[in-house]
């Protein structure tokens, strides 16, 4: 992404960046949120006054990481609560799904890959 592609997200409070202004991700899943935020923000699901209240109240919220580490577990948090408000999922459905992945966690091999179809319950 250059200078041209920004976004009204890639400015989103606390983001952490590269010197060079990008993005930066330390876990590809974290990667993987912000595309998801991205691409619904795209697609007018929320607008930035809605994203930014979102994550605002998830980044300011009581128990954070004094080393800021947990900043894309907010920004998980924030996604979750926009699409459960705009009744894209419901909270049960997510949870679910939550429950799912750890299963399949626990269930695969040290080494590799976590997928769903892992999760002996699915």
């Amino acid at each position: 992404m250059n200078e041209h592609e920004t976004t009204p997200l890639t400015q989103s409070p606390g983001l952490p960046k590269s010197p060079e202004g990008e993005p930066v991700f330390a876990e590809p899943w974290m990667a993987d949120a912000f595309a998801m935020v991205v691409g619904l923000y795209e697609k007018g699901l929320f607008d930035w006054d809605e994203w930014t209240h979102a994550l605002s109240m998830q980044l300011n919220s009581r128990g954070r990481a004094e080393d800021g580490s947990d900043y894309f577990d907010c920004w998980v948090e924030a996604l979750s609560n926009l699409i459960i408000d705009h009744g894209i999922v419901d909270m049960h459905e997510i949870l679910d799904l939550q429950q799912s992945w750890q299963r399949a966690a626990e269930a695969t091999p040290h080494g590799q890959p976590i997928e769903l179809v892992n999760d002996p319950l699915r």
